[in-house]
């Protein structure tokens, strides 16, 4: 059974969603990414609530989450105490932490400068915050693959992604993998979180924060950073799970992956897409189990 809650933790409100019982069990924290919400992890959800008390938030700024007006308060710091805070309002001081694209992104960030809050790390389709920036800079078919992001970040974003009822935000689920999973009703729920007041500029403002994007002339974007690799480490046992199908994010995310990670698990799924959890939830369930009782 799903059950909805609300949490006031770091100076928003929270909505989350919990499946099994809590008393003696480990935590199992889901995390979502765009334009996504806490429904992306649906079948995680009724799967590890069988053992573990799994939740899965909707991120600030999505769905029925607070969503804060400024840019900057959707930077990656403020998402992992969000995530933080969520975990000791449960009352838990360590959790296993499983998260996709921009939920990727702050779990990444979460292991870096909090691991001794994580068990274990799992990472779907989401790059380390180096090899992307590294990709971003170098590799010409990720800048293409990435030029929405540039996109995302102006005030068009809002008004054309609204257009034909979200057709375009149709598209993405639709149109980068095996849509047999988005059908009619799936689509009702997604347009439905998208209208709530706010959201989609809230989703948005993840690109607008972030200064990981596709180089221009006039913007420089992750060639202006100067970062210390030791300062990117990841010491808590990692299993990345990529859908080599996705046509964001390219699988060269991985090349080198394990220069920044010490424990690391790679389980690649040659016909998946960026929403292989929603494609094979059964075998992504699998690889999570297997990685968390090993």
């Amino acid at each position: 059974m799903l059950e909805h809650h609300y949490a006031d933790v770091n100076n928003v409100r929270l909505h989350y969603v919990t499946s099994g019982e809590q008393k003696n069990r480990q935590l199992v924290l889901f995390v979502h990414g765009f334009p996504e919400f806490w429904y992306e992890w649906e079948n995680q959800l009724l799967e590890f609530g069988k053992d573990y008390f799994a939740v899965a938030p909707d991120l600030r700024g999505f769905n029925l989450s607070s969503k804060p007006t400024e840019v900057k308060q959707y930077r990656a710091h403020h998402i992992v105490e969000d995530l933080r805070q969520l975990a000791a309002h449960l009352g838990y001081e360590k959790f296993i932490l499983v998260a996709h694209d921009w939920g990727g992104a702050a779990a990444w960030q979460m292991a870096i400068s909090h691991p001794q809050l994580i068990e274990k790390l799992i990472i779907i389709n989401s790059p380390h915050p180096l090899t992307f920036m590294r990709e971003l800079i170098h590799n010409p078919a990720q800048q293409a693959a990435s030029e929405y992001m540039n996109f995302f970040r102006t005030d068009k974003a809002e008004p054309t992604l609204q257009e034909n009822n979200y057709a375009r935000l149709v598209g993405m689920m639709t149109k980068w993998g095996d849509n047999a999973w988005f059908t009619d009703a799936v689509k009702a729920k997604y347009i439905e979180a998208w209208s709530q007041p706010g959201a989609l500029t809230g989703g948005l403002n993840y690109y607008r924060s972030t200064p990981m994007y596709p180089p221009t002339e006039n913007d420089p974007g992750p060639k202006a950073l100067k970062l210390d690799p030791a300062q990117f480490h990841v010491r808590v046992p990692t299993l990345a799970i990529w859908g080599e199908q996705d046509v964001a994010l390219l699988t060269t995310n991985l090349d080198g992956l394990g220069e920044y990670v010490s424990d690391l698990t790679i389980k690649r799924i040659p016909d998946g897409s960026h929403w292989v959890s929603h494609e094979k939830p059964a075998l992504v369930n699998q690889l999570i189990r297997e990685f968390i009782k090993k």
